[in-house]
């Protein structure tokens, strides 16, 4: 069972999942095939909390693709607590 922390909204374990089925995933197409309504925008907000908290991390030096690491890798498993993730002030939104 997956342990969210409380910062975590419902689109980022959309977006972890993604990843985790597609190896890597730009927040562009993410927004043109995730089943729900969400904008490139926010997808990318999203990916950047998650990566400030190791879950996923950019694969090109522009940082417009994201893969999971090993740790979005454990989250997924449900062999990691993602409050004990460290969380920046960014993360807030």
């Amino acid at each position: 069972m997956r342990r969210s922390a409380d910062w975590m909204h419902q689109l980022d374990e959309r977006i972890i999942e993604h990843l985790n089925d597609d190896g890597w995933a730009t927040p562009a197409t993410m927004a043109r095939e995730f089943t729900f309504t969400a904008t490139e925008d926010r997808i990318e907000e999203r990916c950047r909390a998650l990566q400030d908290a190791g879950l996923v991390a950019p694969i090109m030096h522009d940082g417009d693709m994201f893969e999971l690491t090993v740790v979005g890798m454990l989250y997924l498993d449900g062999e990691l607590d993602a409050e004990t993730l460290p969380r920046q002030s960014k993360m807030n939104v």
